[in-house]
């Protein structure tokens, strides 16, 4: 027997719906400036980029705002309960029909693997790449300000285009997560309506 229960609150799934939007359009962005194809020209496609990283720092102090202010920061508190049997479920499971070994409530929407990998994001690549960019769009500032004596472009470059690859592996993981429910749309369409089915 299953229900439908009201899960993701509307600014979650605006934030999570624009935050999916800025990253992929940076991802985009930012592997023109490296070099690697021609879309939007370089000049443009740096300019963009550097639109939508602002945009995505102003989305952001308003999530971590929200999150804080409604107590929803719990969701993301790291746990290894259930993790190997996550772990073998995705593995094995998953083709097999075995039974999810985690079931969704409001207060706990996210099964244990899914917060070690947000913790990963927002505790190592995030800053990752917050930092290099920053150091990035100030480079022209850097012997003013004194960093040219112990920062390399070539190294900014190397940790930035880093973090760029462990987002988008992320991205991919996390669609094709999105696939295990039910139905293979039913993790989106509950993003998008906030009503999730659940046994």
């Amino acid at each position: 027997m299953s229900e439908r229960i009201y899960i993701f609150k509307g600014f979650e799934r605006f934030w999570h719906w624009a935050q999916a939007g800025l990253i992929l359009f940076m991802l985009v962005t930012g592997f023109e400036v490296h070099g690697s194809y021609k879309l939007f020209g370089f000049e443009n496609a740096v300019d963009y980029h550097t639109i939508a990283a602002w945009t995505l720092v102003g989305l952001w102090c308003f999530a971590i705002f929200w999150h804080f202010t409604t107590g929803e920061w719990r969701q993301y508190i790291p746990t290894f309960d259930k993790v190997t049997d996550m772990i073998k479920f995705y593995a094995i499971g998953i083709f097999t029909q075995a039974p999810h070994p985690y079931h969704v409530n409001p207060q706990r929407k996210h099964n244990p693997l899914q917060r070690l990998a947000y913790l990963g994001i927002l505790a190592v690549a995030g800053p990752v790449i917050w930092v290099t960019g920053w150091f990035y769009l100030f480079y022209d500032k850097w012997n003013e300000w004194g960093w040219d004596a112990f920062l390399s472009l070539e190294w900014v470059a190397f940790f930035h285009t880093l973090a760029a690859f462990v987002f988008l592996l992320f991205v991919i993981a996390h669609v094709y997560l999105t696939t295990t429910g039910h139905t293979p749309l039913a993790h989106i369409k509950a993003m998008i309506t906030g009503w999730e089915k659940v046994d």
